[in-house]
């Protein structure tokens, strides 16, 4: 746990404190305001709590995550009672969380010939003009 002590999660935590202290006081100023007769602030009210618990749900995750690497890193499970969803029960062993990709053979459509006249003038229309690079549109016979 000494790695919750460093000075970058010593600052998270004052930052966390000050945060959810903050919030928590500006729910408290709009739940004053309301009373006062300020309908709109009924709704800030009820939102600056919200706030702050999102910020302790943040910490709470950020915490969970930095000992869950530094219990991969020192190669021991963060909590004993824990086993990953994946894990054998016999050997405790994973297993890859990456698979091969599965291989789908492709086999090109049976493409028959079947002519479409307007796409066919229009390729001639299109062969036409670059056959006649100063030809304007309306100049095309066809």
């Amino acid at each position: 746990m000494r790695w919750l002590w460093t000075p970058a999660w010593i600052a998270r935590h004052v930052a966390m404190v000050v945060l959810v202290v903050g919030f928590l006081g500006l729910g408290w100023w709009q739940i004053s305001r309301a009373a006062a007769g300020n309908t709109l602030s009924w709704g800030y009210a009820v939102e600056w709590p919200i706030f702050a618990g999102f910020v302790v749900y943040v910490w709470w995750r950020e915490v969970r995550l930095a000992r869950r690497n530094a219990a991969a890193a020192t190669g021991q499970p963060a909590d004993p009672t824990e086993q990953p969803a994946d894990a054998s029960p016999a050997t405790g062993e994973s297993r890859p969380a990456v698979r091969r990709p599965v291989r789908v053979a492709r086999v090109p459509a049976a493409s028959e010939a079947v002519e479409d006249t307007d796409l066919a003038a229009y390729n001639h229309y299109l062969s036409w003009l670059n056959a006649n690079p100063g030809a304007r549109p309306g100049d095309y016979p066809g």
